[in-house]
């Protein structure tokens, strides 16, 4: 029943309908109020996302941030469009908010990111950017390191292949997406775990992508 509603979400583009405090979030409100959760059981001191689009998820996180009082939230995209750098810059919540614009996976992205957290930060990544395998794979090798103890990956769009499968999304994506990423990551990485905890509603654009750093 939950990947029937996937799949008619994504033909009808729902995640589309959803803005959060003026801003397009194009995310389902199943998975924010997840977000919501985690968000406030690992009070982190920064958010890394990749992926910026209309900046509505930046918005989100951040707005959770100032009620926390403490955070901050790093945004990269290889091209922040300048409409939508303008909405965010101009909004209240851009305090807390820090764009980097360029490849997530390239050295420069990284080493920039890298300077900004401070090493023993709670950290959570939320990776939705190119979502074919090889991509969310590097990803996950490049920004686990940034993880500590107890803080999260979370790995968006889970459910990309199949989609693809039902044809309600690009059939590159067929056995091309972040849970093969997923998969092959956890594979060769012991310190991360699935939290199914987040799997809990079942309607989710992103089962088994909520990654917990235990050791």
């Amino acid at each position: 029943a939950a990947i029937k509603w996937a799949k008619v979400s994504a033909e009808n583009r729902l995640s589309y309908e959803i803005d959060w405090l003026g801003v397009p979030i194009i995310q389902t409100p199943e998975d924010m109020v997840l977000m919501q959760e985690l968000i406030f059981k690992v009070q982190p001191d920064v958010i890394i996302e990749t992926g910026v689009a209309h900046g509505g998820s930046l918005i989100y996180y951040a707005s959770l941030l100032e009620f926390l009082g403490k955070g901050r939230i790093i945004g990269i995209d290889i091209e922040i469009r300048e409409h939508n750098r303008k909405v965010i810059e101009a909004h209240r919540m851009f305090k807390r908010i820090e764009l980097i614009e360029g490849s997530s996976i390239s050295e420069e992205t990284i080493e920039k990111i890298r300077k900004i957290v401070p090493k023993d930060s709670k950290v959570i990544v939320c990776l939705d950017s190119n979502h074919t395998k090889d991509h969310v794979l590097k990803e996950l090798q490049l920004y686990n390191k940034l993880v500590n103890l107890g803080g999260y990956i979370v790995v968006f769009d889970t459910n990309t292949s199949k989609l693809a499968e039902l044809g309600a999304c690009d059939k590159m994506y067929i056995n091309n997406g972040p849970k093969e990423a997923v998969e092959d990551f956890l594979k060769v990485n012991g310190n991360f775990e699935i939290d199914k905890y987040y799997n809990k509603l079942y309607i989710s654009y992103s089962p088994n992508g909520y990654l917990r750093r235990v050791k």
